[in-house]
């Protein structure tokens, strides 16, 4: 489907389904909820409607409005544990002035949170997926690692310390980024979550028809994230499996690093952002303004070669 001369549907796996609404605006919109990856149920709350309104973020929008989706065993659990995930969801969507306008639960074995979120963006601040650059640089957010500790912690194998740090970074908003990407002329964006940093960085190089090369050295990591990575019992099922799908695409050059961190499937993760040189040093400054958690160059965009991706 292509939406006016510009805009396309969902052939390029972009982050939100864009709709034209008038001359100057466009109506963007995502859906997104999960099981529970930490134990505290206010917690879980605010990571899954951070990674919920990620992808509008990611699109350079602004939510204006978002719905519950949730699945509750109620013959099982406490209501009191439901009110906290909606109370968690609650503080995350006040943090941007979001209202929740209701939503919709079901009786259900094990529970499952989320929202479906709608933003709005100027037609000129757009930033899709498809649109990176020979000789773009691009940058990340936010560290990797989620996944694997997140793992750790169904496994009773995470330190506290390190629980802390990830609830940290998954309820962290993209909102900041967003803001300083939209103050910046920058080409391409995606959001890092369940398909891991090879991913979604495959389908930016797909969709633009370019080659990404990766600079495994400088890939912010959480604290930790490499020793929970070495005990395989660690690594999701999702980020192994992302590892079969995309594995093909990628050249390593360097392999001193557990090839598992690419693949890591994310929870609210950072945004990857493919910006043209000569205005890399003013998105960087804005990243750092705005306090991102990480502001790493990672990488480059070249000129389509017989190689998706290539890990130096």
């Amino acid at each position: 489907m292509k939406l006016g001369n510009n805009i396309k549907g969902y052939q390029t796996s972009d982050d939100c389904s864009v709709y034209p609404i008038d001359k100057d605006n466009y109506l963007i919109q995502s859906l997104d909820f999960f099981t529970p990856i930490v134990d505290d149920p206010y917690e879980f709350g605010r990571i899954a409607a951070a990674n919920s309104f990620s992808d509008i973020y990611a699109m350079g929008g602004k939510p204006i409005f978002a719905l519950n989706i949730t699945c509750f065993p109620t013959d099982d659990l406490p209501l009191d544990v439901l009110h906290q995930i909606l109370k968690g969801g609650q503080d995350i969507a006040s943090e941007s002035n979001t209202p929740i306008l209701g939503g919709h639960s079901i009786k259900d074995k094990e529970p499952k949170y989320g929202m479906a979120v709608t933003g709005i963006v100027k037609k000129d601040k757009l930033v899709r997926n498809d649109n990176a650059k020979d000789g773009d640089v691009l940058v990340l957010t936010k560290p990797i690692g989620t996944g694997i500790i997140s793992t750790a912690i169904k496994r009773g194998n995470a330190k506290n310390d390190d629980i802390n740090t990830i609830i940290e970074v998954m309820t962290s908003s993209n909102s900041s980024a967003s803001k300083a990407m939209n103050s910046t002329n920058v080409n391409a964006c995606t959001d890092i979550t369940g398909y891991g940093l090879i991913g979604h960085l495959k389908e930016m190089c797909q969709s633009s028809n370019v080659t990404a090369e990766i600079f495994a050295n400088d890939i912010p990591l959480i604290n930790n994230v490499e020793t929970y990575a070495s005990n395989d019992s660690n690594i999701p099922g999702g980020t192994k499996k992302n590892y079969e799908c995309f594995n093909s695409f990628v050249n390593y050059k360097n392999k001193n690093k557990n090839e598992f961190l690419f693949y890591d499937a994310q929870t609210s993760g950072g945004l990857l952002i493919s910006v043209p040189k000569k205005n890399l040093n003013d998105l960087i400054d804005k990243l750092k303004f705005y306090n991102c958690l990480s502001h790493s160059i990672i990488g480059k965009i070249t000129e389509k070669k017989s190689d998706l991706i290539i890990i130096d």
